[in-house]
């Protein structure tokens, strides 16, 4: 009697999954690769006070350059996820990881090319934000196939913590950099890390056969034999779908505003402080937390919690006592004071990716990277939004308070709805087998 086909791809799915060993240096890899993704992501936040007065920008202006990134990230998050579901997620991290180095690298040279300073760092970030896009749902797709479900949140809050830790050391050493030989060497920093980290993964971990072929399909299209169909109407019939979309639309539009804008913050309203204060100590905070989060997530549920449980506990953590924490940062004139909030509130933020972000991995392992995708982009068209409108009421009301009411009214907003909604059950298998 032949086995159902649901129960076949399962098993050969738990064939495909990684050893120990294979797992943990591929986790301390992909680690350093999100810390490298960041550290070119936030190059341009870093200098953008210095850039600002080299070119004669104001804060809409700045907005337009920062947000722009934001224009060509939504819009590769499907492709991307989609790509790494069929070829191969850490090939697509890798060919995209070579390009968006190069960029980086180039950055400054786009700069000076011309008199329309604006238009061609606009430029370079849509280009940045399109090689970027696909990495997360490449990644998502990449720990759905190869990590066992038991050790999902651990690894992904890992490796998501290397957000975090690129934030810290282009905040530290970009700081640095910054002061000693001015706003280009931080793009040649960011940018050139990453071109040796692609060298080592191609050298070391990648099959270059493997790699050749996959250059072949995205080439030529050509068909895959793995099972590869997204039951769309099935995915988006459920309510629980849409209660993740919108809860990672809330969390990624909420970090990326604070991201973006963090550092002018600080920089105008505590003027006379030290950059690599602000700009290390949140994300020192946050990088602990966030692995910290996965092992309680996956302890909890080892003990015996329900899934649907533990994932909206987080999302308490990450959405709701985050966004209390920017309000404070609205209601002090402390500079110790704000630091303190600005840490806990990037901190507490962490707990997103032991929440939402493998949730998505919960409901539909076959094709997470798809899913993924489909979330980050409704969160990146928010962060253009978020970002701009940040920089608008920034300028228009002259308070940055009303920058951290707008990151509590949208983290509210996905956390409600992930609390109503939110459920653990998968939804890619047929009818028959969806509650299992």
């Amino acid at each position: 009697m032949q086995p159902p086909p649901d129960e076949t791809r399962r098993d050969a799915a738990e064939d495909t999954q990684w050893s120990r060993p294979e797992c943990q240096v591929w986790t301390g890899t992909l680690l350093l690769g999100t810390c490298l993704l960041y550290c070119a992501r936030v190059s341009m936040p870093v200098c953008a006070a210095s850039m600002s007065q080299d070119f004669g920008w104001n804060k809409k202006e700045a907005g337009v350059v920062l947000s722009s990134f934001f224009w060509g990230y939504c819009l590769t998050q499907v492709v991307g996820g989609h790509l790494g579901d069929r070829i191969g997620g850490e090939k697509v991290i890798l060919l995209s990881a070579s390009a968006w180095g190069f960029i980086t690298v180039a950055t400054p040279l786009l700069a000076h090319l011309g008199s329309a300073h604006l238009a061609f760092m606009t430029f370079s970030r849509i280009l940045t934000g399109l090689l970027q896009g696909v990495y997360f749902p490449a990644l998502t797709s990449l720990l759905s196939q190869k990590v066992r479900e038991s050790e999902r949140a651990f690894t992904y809050s890992t490796v998501g913590a290397g957000s975090q830790f690129g934030t810290l050391v282009t905040g530290a050493v970009g700081s640095l950099l910054l002061d000693w030989y001015g706003w280009p060497s931080v793009f040649y920093f960011s940018g050139g890390l990453t071109l040796l980290w692609v060298g080592y993964v191609y050298r070391c971990l990648l099959n270059e056969r493997d790699l050749i072929l996959a250059l072949g399909i995205l080439a030529q299209g050509l068909p895959v034999s793995r099972h590869t169909k997204v039951p769309w109407r099935q995915l988006f019939r459920k309510p629980s779908v849409w209660a993740a979309i919108i809860s990672q639309l809330s969390a990624a539009c909420s970090f990326f505003i604070l991201l973006s804008w963090l550092p002018t913050f600080f920089k105008e309203t505590f003027p006379s402080s030290k950059g690599w204060i602000f700009n290390v100590v949140p994300w020192l905070v946050a990088i602990p937390a966030s692995p910290l989060s996965g092992l309680l997530s996956d302890h909890l549920i080892n003990q015996g919690y329900r899934t649907i449980t533990v994932r909206k506990f987080m999302q308490v953590m990450g959405l709701g006592l985050s966004s209390v924490f920017a309000l404070c940062l609205g209601h002090t004139s402390s500079f110790c004071n704000s630091v303190v909030f600005a840490s806990a509130s990037i901190g507490l933020q962490t707990f997103n990716h032991s929440g939402i972000s493998v949730n998505i991995q919960d409901l539909a392992p076959s094709c997470a990277g798809f899913l993924f995708g489909v979330a980050n982009t409704a969160g990146a068209l928010a962060g253009v939004v978020g970002v701009c409108l940040g920089g608008y009421l920034i300028e228009t009301t002259g308070s940055w308070t009303s920058v951290f009411n707008l990151v509590a009214a949208i983290s509210s907003l996905g956390l409600c709805t992930f609390l109503v909604f939110g459920k653990a059950q998968r939804v890619d298998l047929s009818p028959a087998h969806e509650d299992l």
